[in-house]
């Protein structure tokens, strides 16, 4: 019989490379918490349209990417491709707007159908942050402060930039396309294929294009600054006072761009080399139109979102889960006593295993590969005793060591 296999694009994780996952949103909970970011919950799966009308049907996450499928009352179903719209279609079902500002965080699998590459799944992971409800460039430096944090946490802020860009209000977005659209279209028979479909639809994401002629193109295209409105430079301003004064560092990036109408002002990426094509773990921006998208009132918000497999990728080992003692019944009797006293342990809040097959040698050397410092060792004679011998296993040094307060005496 064939062997069953994973969907291809999805991961099943064991030791060092599940804990890497654990540690990393662990971190990211301890950050949260810092910042008072309240944790939520919502769906893996969504009406489709909560998909369609906040990332845009013609986006290629929507049109080529989203795992959708009719369910049996035959409605449209989406697995999340990303966090955002969920909270956003949350922050109006469940009736949060009555706590805006409302700053929230989150974690969990998201699912997009595209080609597997180091760092990118069709079952991934994110950690997701967002401040919902206000309009001051205060939130976006606290957003952007908690990124900061979260990469200082992990140990790898020296390592990564903050790449920030103004987007502008809608005034300056209006004026700064129009100039886009005259400055590519003249130079429409050189574009890709790729920018050629975005140009009238979305031309901003010509900037952000890989292709070579492309970005030779990007390159002479009108920068944004020369269409800020005062109020859209004053509100970055004020954004990059924020970080300087909180030791942020940043640096501009006129070419980051956000292609989809409701994004405004702030646009930002966490990017890194050491991750090859994949440099960016955290992205994000201001988004104060996408909940009008999906019917609500008009309402402030940024946040961002970051690949917990690619963060994992770059922060050291983290220690494993090794048991504080490892027990080494000899005999039936022994082995009945080790499960009271493997009890009695863990409710004192020692973790403890036991090692039950094979000879006393292997067993010791199964606990020592386990990463525990200390095996108890139990035997009819032991028991006859009221006792126990107690092996450290470096050094190889072993004492008795009496079965009543055994607990306390081993946190001694």
């Amino acid at each position: 019989m064939t062997t069953l296999q994973p969907v291809r694009g999805t991961q099943s994780l064991l030791g060092e490379d599940a804990d890497r996952l654990a540690a990393v949103v662990a971190a990211f909970d301890r950050v949260r918490r810092l910042f008072g970011f309240r944790r939520v919950e919502v769906p893996v799966i969504e009406p489709t349209d909560v998909f369609a009308r906040s990332i845009g049907e013609t986006t290629d996450i929507v049109s080529k990417e989203m795992y959708t499928f009719a369910d049996r009352g035959g409605d449209s179903i989406t697995l999340r491709p990303e966090f955002t719209a969920g909270i956003a279609r949350a922050y109006l079902s469940e009736g949060w707007q009555q706590h805006a500002p409302l700053k929230v965080a989150t974690h969990g699998p998201a699912f997009r159908y595209e080609r597997p590459q180091k760092g990118r799944f069709r079952q991934f992971h994110q950690l997701d942050a967002e401040v919902i409800g206000a309009a001051e460039a205060a939130a976006d430096v606290e957003i952007l402060c908690f990124g900061d944090q979260l990469l200082r946490e992990l140990g790898i802020g020296d390592g990564v930039t903050l790449e920030l860009n103004t987007l502008g209000d809608p005034q300056t977005r209006e004026a700064w396309r129009a100039a886009l659209i005259e400055h590519f279209s003249a130079h429409r028979a050189d574009l890709s294929e790729d920018s050629v479909a975005r140009l009238d639809r979305n031309p901003l994401r010509i900037l952000d294009s890989k292709d070579p002629g492309d970005r030779a193109i990007a390159g002479s295209a009108p920068p944004i600054d020369d269409y800020l409105t005062p109020e859209a430079a004053d509100f970055f301003a004020e954004v990059t006072a924020g970080l300087d004064a909180a030791g942020v560092e940043w640096t501009r990036s006129p070419r980051l761009v956000r292609g989809l109408d409701y994004y405004r002002h702030t646009a930002f990426e966490f990017v890194t080399d050491r991750l090859g094509a994949q440099g960016t773990v955290i992205a994000g921006g201001r988004y104060d139109g996408l909940i009008e998208t999906l019917g609500g009132p008009s309402t402030p918000a940024v946040g961002w979102a970051a690949g917990i497999e690619r963060l994992a990728m770059m922060i050291d080992t983290p220690a494993a889960d090794a048991p504080d003692v490892v027990l080494v019944p000899l005999g039936e009797r022994a082995e009945a006593e080790a499960q009271r006293i493997l009890s009695v342990l863990r409710r004192a809040g020692i973790a403890a295993d036991m090692s039950y097959r094979g000879n006393v040698k292997k067993r010791l050397s199964r606990a020592s590969a386990s990463g525990a410092a200390r095996a108890l060792i139990i035997g009819d004679d032991e028991l006859a005793k009221g006792e126990a011998q107690l092996k450290i296993l470096d050094s190889g040094e072993q004492r008795s060591i009496p079965l009543h307060g055994l607990a306390e005496a081993l946190k001694a």
